[in-house]
């Protein structure tokens, strides 16, 4: 795919660049996507939801639908059982989804154990039943996210994508990886290609795509549609739309510094104590603070690193993000 080829559409849905933040279990929540979002990200997806936990009333996994922005609201659903992936996209349509993406590729134990997941991908008639399911509860367009196959004697995605396609899911984006891999050795873009080859709809890779470099090699070696950022993004909301604006020929985002960069980290800590109240939104925030600082280059010792990231004093804290930001207390280059 050169740089300027043409946005991608889901459904009816015109994507605004070809970049898209992946949907990350704790991770990715309101917060995060909004500031992704306002940078100029092509789509941003909801957190991993369990539908199971979404249909019978869990108060995390409704906090789970909120919608971050203007953009078409993605919002991704995981289950093993028919009943609760319609009850559940059902629920979020009236929670105001515009498109509902089905997980079929986090390799975590505890969701793989409840045959949930990648280990969908091990019993691909079952996995249709799931689709063919939610297609029919809804008239939102529907996607389905998957890995390469279980493991390498199983490298089933092309065959997974055609026959979703045939049930109507409308995009398929494939992690360049086994379930088997976690996330260890390298993602493999080359092997998405076949997926690219099988369907007819818009197939989005994802896995290591941390730049613009990295995005347009995955694009050449897959021929897919898209790319989808993941761990690239974390404690850089602004990497999927340079990125995404990089692929369009355009000037992305300029990468926040010093005050600027302050500002924007105490806005993502506040929206966080938001979110989840403060008991709960310190401990989120945590890993938020930690990414920022090394994505910023930013080196703290540990006695106070320690202060920073487990100070349970939101007005301490946002006394140190202003000390740690806006003094750009940055490793000599």
């Amino acid at each position: 795919m050169s740089d300027s080829a043409c946005k991608l559409s889901i459904g009816s849905h015109v994507v605004r660049n070809n970049a898209f933040l992946a949907p990350m279990a704790g991770i990715t929540d309101r917060p995060m996507r909004k500031l992704a979002e306002r940078f100029g990200a092509g789509m941003v997806v909801s957190e991993m939801i369990a539908s199971n936990a979404l249909a019978v009333g869990n108060q995390d996994m409704a906090r789970k639908l909120g919608k971050p922005g203007t953009l078409p609201h993605m919002v991704q659903l995981a289950g093993c059982e028919a009943e609760w992936m319609i009850r559940g996209a059902k629920m979020a349509q009236d929670a105001g989804a515009d498109i509902i993406d089905i997980n079929f590729g986090c390799p975590a134990k505890r969701v793989t154990n409840g045959f949930s997941g990648s280990a969908l991908m091990r019993v691909p008639d079952h996995a249709m039943t799931l689709i063919e399911a939610v297609v029919r509860a809804t008239p939102l367009p529907v996607t389905v996210k998957m890995r390469l196959g279980w493991d390498d004697e199983s490298l089933n995605a092309p065959e997974m994508a055609r026959r979703a396609v045939d049930a109507g899911v409308k995009m398929i984006t494939v992690h360049g990886r086994t379930r088997q891999q976690f996330y260890k050795g390298s993602a493999r873009w080359e092997l998405v290609r076949a997926v690219v080859e099988a369907v007819n709809v818009p197939v989005v890779v994802n896995g290591d795509i941390i730049d613009l470099a990295t995005a347009r090699e995955a694009l050449e070696k897959s021929g897919a549609a898209g790319v989808m950022l993941g761990r690239g993004a974390q404690g850089r909301p602004w990497a999927v739309a340079q990125i995404g604006a990089g692929l369009s020929g355009q000037a992305g985002p300029t990468i926040p510094q010093g005050a600027e960069l302050a500002a924007l980290v105490v806005e993502h800590y506040e929206d966080m104590l938001i979110e989840y109240g403060i008991a709960v939104g310190l401990r989120a925030a945590r890993k938020h603070l930690g990414w920022y600082t090394e994505a910023a280059g930013i080196v703290l010792g540990k006695p106070a690193r320690n202060a920073f990231l487990n100070n349970e004093e939101p007005a301490d804290v946002l006394r140190q993000i202003q000390s740690i930001f806006a003094n750009e207390q940055r490793a000599a280059a």
